[in-house]
């Protein structure tokens, strides 16, 4: 995590790869949402050495979006806990897993799990919809703009 940085930038698209724009922290955030919460259990599930996960996880916190409660006193241990900021990254996750199962092609290709809801277990495809109306939106149908500031 060298180079140039964005933390400052205004534009929120900047910001967000600042965060995330790593191999590990987008893998870190998917697990602690599937329930893998234990340093050990993380470290196992995605390969990452322990300086790696470690800095992931402090980073993680200092950004809020993940915080760190004790589970055991004798030897302390932690697990790792999203916080609300940290579950709104969803809609980032749950775009990217969108984007990576259509990379992937056919059905030979397809990753061995798949989303699905709670409580039906139905497959579940994220998609991109208007909060206000509801509406399926691509980048077609938007545009950037100026915001509009108000007038006191």
């Amino acid at each position: 995590m060298t180079g140039i940085r964005f933390e400052n930038e205004h534009c929120p698209i900047a910001r967000v790869t600042e965060l995330l724009a790593d191999r590990w922290t987008p893998l870190i955030l998917r697990d602690v949402m599937a329930g893998t919460r234990r340093f050990d259990d993380l470290q196992a599930d995605l390969g990452a050495s322990r300086a790696v996960l470690s800095q992931r996880l402090k980073r993680l916190i200092e950004a809020g979006l993940i915080r760190r409660e004790q589970y055991e006193t004798r030897p302390p241990r932690y697990e790792y806990r999203l916080t609300d900021s940290g579950a709104a990254a969803w809609d980032v996750l749950a775009a990217m897993w969108a984007f990576g199962e259509a990379l992937l092609g056919d059905d030979e290709q397809q990753p061995p799990t798949e989303l699905a809801f709670r409580d039906s277990g139905e497959a579940f495809r994220p998609v991109v919809v208007d909060e206000a109306t509801g509406r399926r939106v691509g980048y077609r149908d938007i545009r950037m703009r100026r915001r509009r500031v108000s007038t006191p």
